[in-house]
């Protein structure tokens, strides 16, 4: 790359450092909405609803169109990208609904506190999930 012009390569590199940086926020993103998939999980299998949610997944894939349409970003991409997303969260909820974690290990028993909310193990009684309860 030395035939590049210093100010093109100096761009080059603010650019993909900022492309960077919102890879990270994705990925901390969708770690955070693993997260409350995890609790919707925990909580369809204790009241064994089914894993998945055909209404609730077409609503979503037209709202998540329009916004990729507002953001001019393909609508047919950002299907694809939830269309994803919705199949490792359907199989998180079926492993859960199996009795084991989507990392394959035993999965925390859901159970009642001594406050009488009902809680997963690992979770504290606000909701929030602690590393060891993902």
């Amino acid at each position: 790359m030395s035939d590049i012009d210093e100010s093109v390569q100096a761009e080059l590199t603010r650019l993909r450092e900022s492309i960077d940086n919102i890879d990270a926020a994705v990925v901390h993103m969708l770690a955070e909405r693993f997260k409350c998939t995890q609790q919707v999980g925990v909580l369809k299998a204790k009241h064994q609803l089914p894993p998945a949610d055909p209404a609730r997944e077409a609503r979503q894939i037209a709202r998540l169109r329009q916004l990729a349409g507002s953001a001019k970003l393909d609508p047919a991409f950002a299907e694809k990208l939830l269309n994803f997303i919705i199949a490792e969260v359907i199989r998180h909820h079926e492993t859960i609904a199996d009795g084991t974690d989507p990392d394959g290990t035993a999965a925390a028993s859901v159970n009642t506190d001594v406050t009488g909310a009902d809680r997963t193990d690992g979770a504290g009684t606000d909701g929030t999930v602690t590393d060891g309860a993902r």
